[in-house]
């Protein structure tokens, strides 16, 4: 395994960063980042640390600074320091800049602002939260999007994903022997998704859940029979439904959850005539 250090400079919350880092390192087999995370440096005092931690810890350094002042201070001192310094979003803006015929506004943090989508997003997480698990079903009218399906099958976090996305996401679960809630017939506006999963590795991800409330494997939760039966119940109601449906079991949240915001896009523009015009 090789490991190297990895400073990650931003003058924001880091977030941005930290995923294209990320992204990029996985890529790679047998390596491991020391990662040394600087987030909201805005001045120079706060520069002069960074520049400490990189003079301590050579490494390739990562930023996303928009002030010209600090970023000419960093890319300075790496080129004297002889480490590697890559503007992550440079690339990016640039090209935007030169499509768009206007200039970025170099404004730190500026993804984080206190706007209607901001707000949006918090509100989608309130929504996720409340309608987590098959609460408040009285207003299941006002989600974006409804997740249905066995328990385990990733619902919550896929709702709570979806949530920070501006997306506002219920689930509800399938429990053997007792019905959908009534509300679910009512629903036009949402779009339904079931969510299944192999029962193999659904059994397994009950039996570790049942270990951490120390209860016993004797229970029909993880029962493999009754968690096929269960699989199988689900795909034929997810069926006699027409809803889509989408399969978790080597999924991550993520890529589930890309699975459901591209259905919803579809379904939105479906929504619409050629002229624009709601159908």
């Amino acid at each position: 395994m090789k490991e190297f250090h990895l400073h990650l400079v931003s003058d924001a919350t880091g977030e941005t960063i930290n995923s294209v880092a990320r992204a990029c390192v996985i890529q790679f087999d047998d390596v491991r980042p020391i990662e040394h995370f600087w987030n909201l440096v805005r001045t120079d005092r706060q520069l002069d640390l960074v520049l400490e931690g990189i003079r301590d810890n050579h490494g390739l350094v990562m930023f996303t600074l928009v002030d010209e002042t600090l970023r000419r201070r960093l890319q300075d001192f790496c080129r004297e320091m002889q480490v590697p310094c890559i503007p992550v979003l440079d690339p990016l803006i640039n090209a935007l800049a030169a499509f768009l015929g206007v200039e970025s506004q170099r404004q730190p943090g500026r993804q984080h602002v206190l706007d209607a989508e901001y707000f949006s997003r918090i509100d989608a997480v309130d929504f996720a939260l409340s309608h987590d698990d098959g609460q408040s079903n009285w207003d299941l009218h006002e989600a974006d999007v409804v997740l249905i399906g066995v328990s385990r099958s990733s619902k919550t976090p896929t709702c709570i994903y979806l949530a920070n996305r501006g997306i506002k996401a219920a689930n509800i679960p399938l429990v053997p022997g007792s019905p959908l809630p009534a509300e679910v017939d009512l629903l036009t506006r949402p779009l339904i998704v079931g969510l299944t999963k192999d029962p193999d590795r659904l059994v397994q991800i009950r039996r570790n859940r049942l270990k951490l409330l120390n209860q016993g494997e004797g229970s029909s939760y993880a029962d493999p029979e009754v968690v096929r039966s269960e699989v199988q119940e689900a795909r034929r109601l997810f069926s006699r439904r027409g809803w889509p449906v989408i399969d978790v079991s080597r999924r991550s949240i993520e890529e589930t959850a890309a699975e459901i915001m591209m259905l919803l896009a579809r379904r939105q523009s479906a929504n619409f005539s050629p002229e624009g015009k709601k159908t």
